[in-house]
């Protein structure tokens, strides 16, 4: 299939609208955050996530086809792919519902994208020859597992999370060091000032080699504090970040290597984080690896992601009915 791709996530709280091309570049790639939205709440509310979504779509769709510098129309796109799962079911439902009715309007075929799918995919943007089977790890506020690329369409997942994902413990510790909403880039921020190496904290180890555990070592965090007043709050954000950079770094090193991958990924939110993407390059290249990084752009949930993977899908299995639903609990 050739031609325009029109892409769409609103799985959680960014409302993502990008225009792509049949060479996978991003013709334009709008992105509305809400973080102004729920930072009061310390987190991500549902209810305002999904009116936030209706309330900004029609600006975000129509600033898409402003910087495609094409009308919004059906003579300017062949398909449209929309983020279909895991995700907050009304949010997904917004972008489902908008996705559906452009389609039956303008007679385009339609096609639902997995959103995990979607981060992976990501790497697509900015890495057309990819050396395959490849170490993916996808990490974010809701979502930190290691996938087994084979080739593209074909995973296995390897390691997951046993409690927090990696942002959302980011998240809780800069919630309990009184920084703002979200963590990630606030406990990045204030590391710059701090010392890596002042505070050992814990790595979790669990009986799966692959997987991780964010629980404890965000409980050690705070009882450290607690135990050490006067501590500098930068040593503890510098600290923690290189603990979480590590054993998110090591333990897909280690995947690769006994699955017997050719290159190391990194997706998702997280993966913008700076410490996390020198380390992942770093130990990669150590082990003569491909390492493939996004943008950090393209690290956070964006509708060129959806719109790439909608491609392949559509071409491999063609387009989904109309009467798909959103999946919250989706797996990859």
């Amino acid at each position: 299939m050739s031609g325009i791709i029109l892409g769409i996530e609103t799985s959680c709280d960014d409302t993502a609208i990008a225009l792509v091309d049949s060479s996978n570049q991003v013709l334009s790639s709008i992105i509305s955050s809400q973080v102004d939205v729920h930072s009061g709440y310390g987190g991500v509310v549902p209810e305002l996530a999904s009116r936030a979504h209706e309330r900004v779509f029609l600006d975000v769709l129509f600033q898409a086809f402003k910087d495609a510098e094409l009308p919004p129309s059906a003579a300017s796109i062949d398909a449209i792919a929309v983020t279909k799962g895991p995700g907050l079911a009304g949010s997904l439902m917004v972008g489902m519902a908008a996705a559906k009715g452009l389609s039956a309007g303008w007679r385009v075929p339609v096609v639902g994208v997995n959103h995990l799918e979607g981060h992976i995919f990501a790497l697509d943007i900015e890495n057309r020859e990819i050396d395959f089977p490849m170490a993916v790890l996808v990490v974010s506020g809701g979502h930190t597992m290691i996938v087994v690329a084979r080739s593209r369409g074909e995973y296995q997942i390897v390691g997951e999370t046993a409690d927090d994902a990696a942002g959302e413990a980011f998240d809780k510790v800069a919630r309990f060091i009184g920084l703002g909403y979200p963590g990630g880039p606030e406990i990045e921020r204030l590391a710059r000032d701090g010392d890596p190496n002042a505070i050992k904290f814990p790595k979790a180890v669990l009986k799966d080699p692959y997987d991780f555990s964010f629980s404890g070592p965000k409980t050690a965090v705070v009882k450290f504090i607690q135990a050490n007043p006067k501590v500098a709050l930068a040593d503890v954000a510098a600290s923690f970040q290189k603990s979480v950079a590590e054993v998110l770094a090591e333990r897909t090193l280690m995947a690769a290597i006994h699955f017997g991958c050719r290159s190391l990924g990194l997706s998702g939110g997280v993966g913008a984080n700076e410490k996390l993407r020198v380390t992942m390059m770093e130990l990669g290249l150590n082990a003569g690896l491909h390492v493939y990084l996004p943008s950090k752009r393209n690290c956070t949930d964006n509708g060129a992601m959806i719109a790439v993977a909608g491609r392949y899908i559509l071409e491999k299995f063609g387009p989904s009915s109309l009467d798909i639903d959103a999946q919250p609990s989706l797996r990859l």
